[in-house]
């Protein structure tokens, strides 16, 4: 009952609905009249849950303030973020107590412009270079769901992007794939240990619980939320946590067992210290679910995803699974 009432108030902050609306370009044009629907990746419109909000009903942010590590004093050591280290540049977290109520963030970091996405829902949280062919994109949330996976939407075109894979879905960019930066997420205290003048992102000025998580017990749940998607193979729960990078899975009890894996041209390795946010109502409390990183042969930091497994197999249904 609980985490039924928890979800439900979820869906209610993040303006969706708990069963699914009409699903077609005719239903959304009048919302979306920027949006060219002729083309599209999608074969099934049913595969698109809308919950109705206006889109920017979960309110994406642009051009947010940082302060120095050493002067927050609001953020938990626990506490995840997603860091973001551009060479030349100050290192930036983004704390998930604030994209967790937002989803989004445009920001510009030196010379390169970014979108840094967090999508409860799937646990996903993937940092994108937010220029394609030359152009500057800004992204927004359009309260759409597909596979339980925010879609995005880039404010110059209306095309709508799927968060997890990075690639527009409808619109003129249909096809077209955003670059990945690496980026990960790690706990506050591990973040601040080596990066003593690094920079987080300060509190947005809207009002939000931030430090709350609305979704509390989602990811001890049997099922995932408005998800009618075939469950991962091998009998692997569907929230479980899986390190994808690029088509492979590993899951996450396997390389926090090992501390680390090398193989298939990669290491990972996994490090406590990092609450999970999709378990108690205080994120700072959830239970530790460890930090990931993951470099190549020569040490640089390669972009990868720590997501739930039901998501990968939706999006990567031939993937491989890299168990023991």
């Amino acid at each position: 009952m609980r985490l039924k009432s928890a979800l439900a108030t979820a869906a209610m902050i993040a303006g969706l609905a708990l069963g699914p609306a009409a699903a077609s370009p005719e239903f959304w044009q009048t919302e979306w009249p920027e949006t060219d629907f002729s083309k599209t990746s999608i074969g099934n419109w049913g595969e698109i849950i809308s919950g109705g909000p206006p889109k920017d009903g979960i309110p994406a942010l642009s051009d947010p303030s940082f302060v120095r590590v050493a002067s927050e004093r609001r953020i938990g050591d626990r506490e995840p973020v997603i860091t973001v280290e551009i060479a030349g540049q100050a290192p930036r977290a983004y704390p998930i107590r604030y994209l967790t109520w937002h989803e989004i963030v445009n920001d510009q970091i030196g010379g390169v412009p970014v979108a840094v996405t967090f999508c409860p829902l799937c646990n996903s949280g993937i940092v994108f270079d937010r220029r394609v062919n030359g152009r500057l994109l800004s992204f927004g949330v359009s309260g759409k769901l597909r596979n339980s996976d925010m879609v995005m939407y880039d404010r110059e075109t209306e095309s709508w992007w799927q968060q997890a894979i990075g690639t527009g879905i409808v619109g003129q960019y249909t096809g077209v794939e955003l670059t990945q930066v690496p980026a990960w997420m790690e706990g506050f205290a591990q973040f601040k240990a080596r990066n003593p003048d690094g920079l987080v992102m300060n509190e947005p000025n809207w009002n939000r619980s931030y430090g709350s998580n609305p979704y509390r017990g989602y990811d001890s749940s049997a099922r995932p939320f408005l998800y009618n998607g075939e469950m991962p193979p091998h009998g692997i729960e569907p929230l479980a946590r899986v390190v994808r990078v690029g088509s492979r899975a590993w899951p996450l009890t396997r390389v926090s067992k090992a501390g680390q894996v090398s193989e298939a041209g990669v290491t990972i390795s996994w490090q406590a210290g990092q609450a999970s946010a999709l378990d108690t109502g205080r994120i700072d409390k959830g239970r530790d679910v460890g930090s990931i990183r993951v470099k190549d042969a020569s040490g640089k930091d390669v972009p990868h995803d720590v997501m739930f497994a039901f998501a990968f197999h939706a999006f990567w249904p031939d993937g491989r699974w890299m168990l023991e």
